[in-house]
């Protein structure tokens, strides 16, 4: 969608997919968002990507996590209706101008005569679509194969559905470097089979929220949300820790089927008896496929133990005692590309105008996938036009904080984002998304009138907010009792509601109100700039650093600079610096082992090379 609005109207996008019924498949959970993964779906709906919105279309449950940690470190997560979400990616495609679905299985890549540079795929029916960009998205499909126990292994790339081998092998031999990492699922299961009466019920907070994922929505369609339903809690405790442990050489990763690692941060539950031997227990949520289904995900319980194991763990975790699996949970192995090998906008190195996203790139989670597309559908669009390519700083994004990790950090593990991983969580946040990437979305010219005017508006607001917090006075008549009551000192002297926004536990709506503000104020534009007042010290500090990164962003390193000849550098940083070939400054201080000093002379040798 982005990638056919950056191209303009003349645009032509293919999208080539094995089967047209599984866009928009959620193969591993029904959710959408969560730490950091919320701010990133925000991220990608300023910048036209579809997830916000499909998430809005098919949303059947919302929470904002961390709301015990103040607004600044919320974090939005919806359950969805796995069939409502494929139909509603589907339907936000087919209606974007210049999108060509085509159903098909990718054989090989097309390269030009005597150029290392892609010019199209051909599909298994020998089909040729040609094009000077190409984005592969291939998840696990790339020689992918699924173990249940030690005895039933089979090729696919995701349950039902074969495995990519001939595209795997045709970027093998081309000499990009491949490695396997794996990964897994737990088991479905009936949900009337489920003894609710000995489970804890967690319901949605939309009634709380009114929220829409995409900021877009709002003033160009009345935003409706759908049914909620609830999801429910529940506990894998000493029986269940028994029959793992009883049967764990059955169990594909640890009975030798596996070699390859999985992710640290989505543990199977052989790898969390393993790893957390002294836990009493294990949560377990069981959420619900659909609206139209009785069918349950039961995250926390993925495994790769035999099916019959599995039911028999199942019966061990309360509420479940007499449930009916309907899917046993998987383990699957598969192939990806170590993202070293590419630049800073995705695109790989050896070959122009081929790019990659997704777990192709090492990385686990819808959120991370779908950045990673957006990223990737931009600049192949902008490469196909032969314009300049964008990146996203660390500065700027969890976008950016996500590919500048997997282009100069490299992975060793399923990379997940965490608000951990960025230096600028309090100023890169949910709230202020649409604010933080509508200058690039507005530079490529990604919005329509409305959403220009949308853009403006939100804008707008914030400004009107701020003005009217910094000219309304409050008075101790008015505030007193509030004050007390969010325990902090009642007023000696009239002050403005700006400064009275800094107290903790003080409210700026509620300030607005007692102080007789009765203009209608959007509710998310207001949230930011109480966040703007109330953390304004920290936010100084950490803009003061971003500006820092931006600066030595600019700083451009050649591609080809001679690393091994720089005897002012320590070895390990002549060695790290010549295998990741950063293109700036501030890439270069994100390869582990590279010091400050390094740095320092660094921009010496440099100079001295240019003089």
């Amino acid at each position: 969608m982005a990638a056919s609005r950056v191209l303009g109207a003349d645009a032509r996008v293919a999208l080539v997919t094995s089967s047209l019924d599984t866009i928009g498949q959620m193969s591993c959970n029904p959710a959408i968002g969560g730490v950091a993964k919320g701010t990133v779906v925000r991220e990608i709906d300023a910048l036209g990507g579809v997830m916000g919105r499909a998430t809005d279309m098919a949303s059947i449950q919302f929470r904002m996590l961390n709301r015990g940690k103040g607004p600044a470190v919320w974090a939005p997560r919806a359950q969805c209706d796995r069939a409502l979400y494929r139909k509603a990616v589907r339907e936000l495609l087919e209606s974007q101008p210049g999108i060509t679905l085509v159903e098909g299985t990718v054989r090989r890549l097309l390269f030009a005569s005597g150029d290392p540079r892609v010019a199209g795929i051909e599909t298994m029916s020998g089909v040729q679509l040609r094009g000077r960009s190409v984005v592969i998205t291939t998840g696990t499909f790339l020689r992918g194969r699924i173990h249940i126990g030690m005895d039933t292994q089979v090729s696919g790339g995701r349950a039902g559905e074969e495995a990519t081998t001939h595209l795997a092998e045709q970027i093998a031999e081309v000499g990009i470097t491949t490695a396997r990492f794996k990964t897994g699922t737990p088991p479905r299961i009936e949900g009337n089979t489920v003894d609710r009466s000995k489970l804890e019920r967690q319901d949605s907070e939309i009634g709380d929220f009114e929220y829409a994922w995409s900021a877009f929505w709002r003033g160009s369609r009345t935003f409706t949300p759908l049914e909620q339903a609830p999801c429910w809690i529940t506990f894998a405790g000493a029986a269940t820790k028994e029959i793992v442990a009883t049967h764990l050489k059955e169990s594909a990763m640890y009975g030798g089927a596996i070699g390859s690692r999985g992710p640290r941060y989505c543990p199977s539950i052989e790898d969390k008896i393993l790893r957390f031997p002294d836990a009493e227990r294990h949560q377990i949520f069981l959420e619900p496929e659909g609206l139209g289904t009785s069918e349950m995900y039961v995250n926390g319980l993925s495994t790769s133990l035999p099916a019959d194991i599995q039911l028999q763990m199942l019966r061990s975790v309360p509420g479940l005692e007499r449930v009916e699996m309907t899917r046993p949970g998987y383990a699957i192995e598969y192939d990806y590309y170590p993202p070293t090998q590419l630049f800073p906008w995705l695109e790989v190195r050896a070959i122009a105008g081929l790019f990659f996203a997704g777990q192709i790139n090492g990385t686990t989670g819808y959120e991370e996938a779908g950045a990673q597309g957006v990223v990737a559908g931009l600049n192949a669009a902008l490469r196909a036009r032969d314009l300049d390519t964008v990146t996203f700083g660390r500065e700027t994004s969890y976008i950016g904080v996500l590919c500048d990790d997997l282009v100069t950090r490299g992975v060793d593990e399923p990379y997940r984002l965490f608000t951990s991983r960025s230096e600028f969580r309090l100023t890169v946040r949910q709230d202020n998304a649409l604010r933080r990437m509508s200058d690039i979305g507005l530079s490529l010219g990604l919005y329509d009138d409305h959403e220009r005017e949308i853009i403006a508006r939100r804008a707008d607001d914030e400004v009107r907010i701020l003005r009217l917090a910094r000219e309304t006075q409050a008075r101790s008549e008015h505030v007193d009792a509030q004050l007390v009551a969010a325990g902090t000192a009642p007023l000696l002297h009239p002050v403005r509601v700006a400064e009275l926004a800094k107290r903790q536990g003080a409210s700026l709506s509620a300030l607005f109100a007692a102080t007789g503000v009765t203009e209608e104020l959007p509710r998310e534009a207001l949230i930011t700039v109480e966040l703007e007042l109330k953390y304004a010290g920290y936010f100084a500090k950490e803009r003061y650093a971003a500006d820092r990164l931006r600066r030595m962003s600019e700083y451009p390193l050649p591609d080809d600079a001679p690393y091994a000849e720089m005897r002012t550098l320590s070895v390990e940083s002549r060695q790290k610096l010549a295998a990741r070939r950063p293109l700036s400054l501030a890439q270069a201080a994100s390869v582990p082992g590279v010091s400050p000093a390094d740095l320092q002379n660094l921009i010496l040798e440099i100079e001295r090379s240019r003089s």
